[in-house]
């Protein structure tokens, strides 16, 4: 059964729908807890409903035959993923796990094609996103080719970071990234990631914080990765 609090309203997505248009759309949804470290849908699965995350953090990544992962992106409340495959039939391009306990909501790819045919604002939402997410993968294949993995490193740490509320020349993350993740997001192991996080340390360029990895001087990480560029 369908609680009130599991409700589409929360979405960005349906920002322009009204009340009766959401109703509409919960019907069509079956809702789902999901626990931490359970798999939602696997690479390469046939199916084409889109999940939107109710509560929750889930990742997307592509297992790779020697069991290593590779993370792409990382979806939390008021997102979704499984669009692609609702949009043209094909096959899933990543498996999508729990990373914490999460609440998503399954709508059939025949509710949500309507969705973006008969709102534009839906419409236009999904298009960005799609477009935000080819200018993603872009900059991914770009720094994969053009990169060596302490540069991949750094524009990894960027990406993550956010200011320094406390000094506005630094940046933060927080929590502070898990070697793990961070080497299946660079395609690299740990043990060469926890390396490059050393050498950062002792020249002075991270730091870390109570709860939190800190980026002493952002802007000359940035110039590294301009030099690497530029010399590649």
């Amino acid at each position: 059964m369908v609680r009130r609090t599991e409700t589409l309203s929360r979405f960005p997505l349906f920002g322009s729908l009204g009340a009766d248009e959401i109703a509409a759309l919960d019907s069509r949804c079956a809702w789902r807890r999901v626990a931490a470290g359970a798999s939602i849908i696997d690479h390469q699965d046939d199916g084409t409903d889109v999940f939107f995350v109710v509560q929750g953090h889930v990742r997307v990544l592509i297992r790779q035959p020697g069991g290593q992962n590779i993370i792409l992106r990382d979806i939390r409340d008021g997102e979704f993923f499984g669009e692609l495959a609702a949009l043209d039939g094909r096959p899933r391009s990543a498996g999508i796990l729990a990373v914490t306990a999460s609440t998503v909501a399954r709508m059939p790819a025949a509710a949500f094609r309507d969705a973006i045919h008969r709102h534009p604002g839906v419409c236009d939402q999904v298009l960005g996103l799609l477009a935000a997410q080819v200018r993603m993968l872009a900059t991914r294949v770009t720094e994969f080719s053009a990169l060596n993995v302490r540069h991949r490193l750094y524009a990894e740490l960027l990406r993550q970071s956010r200011p320094d509320p406390v000094d506005a020349g630094r940046a933060i993350i927080s929590p502070p990234p898990i070697q793990t993740d961070l080497a299946a997001r660079i395609s690299t192991h740990r043990e060469a990631v926890s390396r490059e996080l050393a050498a950062l340390t002792r020249a002075g360029l991270i730091e870390r914080r109570r709860g939190a990895l800190v980026l002493i001087d952002p802007g000359h990480l940035r110039q590294l990765i301009e030099e690497a560029y530029a010399a590649g």
